[in-house]
């Protein structure tokens, strides 16, 4: 993104904002752009992500106004945000308002004099209140850039994605008036880990694997308690993810209760459940369910454009759509936690975790694993790696010719080049194993798969086999290492430990 031009200073980021250093940057270039109009800027993320704090630092740091918008009344809304107007112009009363239109009008007056940053966070909310708001703001807009000149830095935020879209896609009139399009996204598994203060690589994955990497978790839900070494981490779920007294207990829940609407909530729950305990196609959800294939389809579509389900084609083959949840604790819960509720409510925490430990190992450490395998190799390699720059990064499987009928041989890394999961070149073909130390055997099936396709018409002249282990290689494997066979990846290879 070019910085627009601006002869205000841009600030630095404020020591209490943790890391979003290139979020930061971006808005404050909208909020300084020193350009005689009014702009327009939009901000939007999944629940929790940080954005009310990152843009609650913003107008602090350039004297800007912010308002949070609420469920209610169009009346409501309006008078709030009359209240929060007269306090921030010091003026005497509230201003009176006929409507959003007046409101507009004295919101892009902030700027008359210098560019300022006016957040209306939760835009969604003001719009089902108020279904003309869109149009109000592009006629605003259009007449404020033909009058008067404004120095106005209007930045709606919202965390309903699919409105959020709908507002903002190409097809609406307030697209071409934007000039910023932001979207916050949860904290990488690197990230999470300096923010959870974690340098232990194995319990930075058990805990990302819990919560991931949505920030408001650690301060707000749990109160900073954090692991203190992997012998803490079991007493630390039973502590805050088990403690009914914390909010992270029914996070999971909630998380949907403010998704989804109420009709779809109950097969939603469902759906992430039979996911996030191995079920990776949409076939396989609907067999689970025992639910008519269009519903499913209709569900899974709804948690997709939430952004709680991500669907991805298999690398080797592209009709293969699969399927996994994309926030960790809508996983954990779903695949470990829900099947015991019941017991929760009238047992120790501490109990009910010594039964439930297996399943998490099994089915959502396993997988999480699996996947920041995957996120390393698309994000944190150099094009030494694989030869050249990954540009994807997913899992593959194939039919056993040796089995027909039978079980497919998988990998769980599979890196192409730029070109997509059709047409980029196989640059490596991994296997991941979160608890197993890896062999020669290993090396082995991924040399059986690499020959099944090639047979298959792929060009495996340049691919590498990887090898991604959670506890460790054997030294024969470490061997084949050093004699170029084979790339190893483990924990602290992962985390940028060497």
């Amino acid at each position: 993104m070019a910085v627009p031009s601006s002869d205000i200073p841009l600030p630095d980021k404020p020591h209490k904002v943790f890391d979003r250093d290139a979020e930061w940057q971006e808005l404050v270039a909208f909020a300084c752009d020193s350009r005689p109009e009014a702009r327009l800027g939009v901000v939007s993320g999944r629940l929790r992500q940080g954005k009310t704090y990152l843009l609650e630092a913003l107008t602090g740091a350039l004297g800007g106004f912010y308002f949070g918008a609420q469920q209610g009344t169009q009346t409501e809304s309006l008078s709030h945000l009359a209240n929060e107007l007269a306090r921030y112009t010091n003026a005497p009363s509230p201003p009176h308002w006929h409507g959003w239109e007046d409101a507009t009008d004295d919101l892009l007056a902030l700027g008359d004099r210098r560019p300022t940053p006016i957040v209306l966070d939760e835009f969604p909310d003001l719009v089902r209140q108020s279904p003309s708001l869109p149009s109000i703001l592009h006629s605003a807009y259009r007449h404020h850039d033909g009058g008067r000149p404004g120095h106005a830095r209007l930045l709606l935020t919202g965390s309903s994605l699919p409105l959020m879209h709908r507002l903002f896609s190409t097809a609406s009139p307030l697209h071409e008036l934007s000039d910023l399009h932001l979207t916050l996204h949860p904290f990488d598994y690197r990230q999470a880990a300096r923010f959870w203060g974690i340098d232990d690589p194995v319990l930075a994955l058990l805990v990302h694997a819990v919560v991931g990497g949505t920030p408001v978790y650690r301060h707000d839900f749990v109160q900073d308690d954090a692991p203190t070494g992997r012998e803490d981490f079991d007493a630390w779920v039973c502590r805050t993810v088990l403690n009914p007294g914390k909010p992270l207990y029914r996070e999971a829940y909630h998380l949907l209760q403010e998704e989804i609407d109420h009709k779809d909530r109950a097969l939603c729950h469902s759906a992430l459940a039979a996911v996030a305990t191995g079920c990776s196609t949409q076939g396989q959800v609907a067999d689970c369910l025992g639910a008519p294939l269009t519903d499913t389809a209709r569900c899974l579509g709804l948690l997709r454009e939430h952004g709680l389900l991500h669907s991805e084609p298999d690398a080797f083959r592209p009709g293969l759509i699969r399927l996994r949840v994309t926030e960790s604790l809508l996983a954990f819960e779903h695949a470990v936690v829900r099947p015991h509720r019941s017991a929760l409510a009238q047992h120790d925490p501490v109990a009910v975790w010594k039964h439930a430990r297996p399943d998490f190992d099994s089915m959502v450490a396993r997988s999480h694993f699996a996947q920041i395998c995957r996120d390393w190799a698309l994000h944190f390699t150099d094009p030494d790696t694989f030869g050249a720059r990954p540009g994807s990064a997913a899992h593959g499987s194939v039919a056993d010719p040796a089995h027909p009928g039978g079980k497919d041989m998988a990998a769980e890394v599979v890196v192409r080049g730029h070109g997509g999961v059709r047409d980029g070149s196989l640059l490596s073909v991994g296997l991941a194993r979160w608890d197993e130390v890896m062999d020669l055997t290993h090396l082995e099936r991924l040399r059986i798969l690499r020959d099944i396709l090639a047979d298959r018409g792929e060009d495996t002249t340049r691919t590498r086999s990887a090898c991604y282990s959670g506890v460790g290689f054997s030294p024969a494997l470490r061997t084949a290492e050093a004699q170029g066979q084979v790339v190893l990846v483990d924990m602290d290879r992962l985390y940028g430990r060497r």
